[in-house]
């Protein structure tokens, strides 16, 4: 199965929504709840971002048998220094983001958290693109 999502930039009344989707339809499926909530703690935190830094973009969610891929891509400003985003607590966020409880730099640390396999590749002035993975165990959650 795979979703596809528009994520609109600058909208935080409608951030979230992609995630709170499949959310819902990972719990039709019957899918364990720490797989869940991990997936959709990971997705967030992408649209987010997406939201904040880079005036939206695109996802895709696919669900096979073994694993939950999702992929985003935008055509912001890109991320010049990957590792140095990756660090808890470091943001690039506006005054408006921060006014609304966002941009506290935990973003990207949270996407690693919960996800088995992370991919950024991101160029400065054309965009970013992540990719993340989440294997599909037996396990009750």
């Amino acid at each position: 199965m795979t979703y596809s999502y528009n994520i609109d930039g600058r909208d935080f009344g409608s951030a979230g929504a992609a995630s709170s989707d499949i959310k819902k339809k990972l719990r039709q499926l019957g899918l364990p709840s720490k797989l869940i909530k991990r997936t959709a703690i990971a997705m967030y935190e992408a649209e987010i971002n997406m939201v904040i830094h880079a005036d939206g973009g695109t996802t895709e969610v696919i669900i096979e048998s073994d694993r939950i891929i999702l992929e985003f891509r935008d055509t912001g400003p890109g991320i010049p220094d990957i590792d140095l985003a990756m660090s808890e607590g470091y943001s690039t966020a506006s005054d408006e983001a921060r006014q609304l409880g966002f941009g506290a730099g935990m973003g990207l640390p949270n996407i690693k958290r919960n996800v088995d396999r992370l991919d950024i590749t991101s160029s400065p002035g054309k965009g970013t693109a992540i990719s993340m993975t989440i294997g599909i165990t037996g396990d009750a959650g």
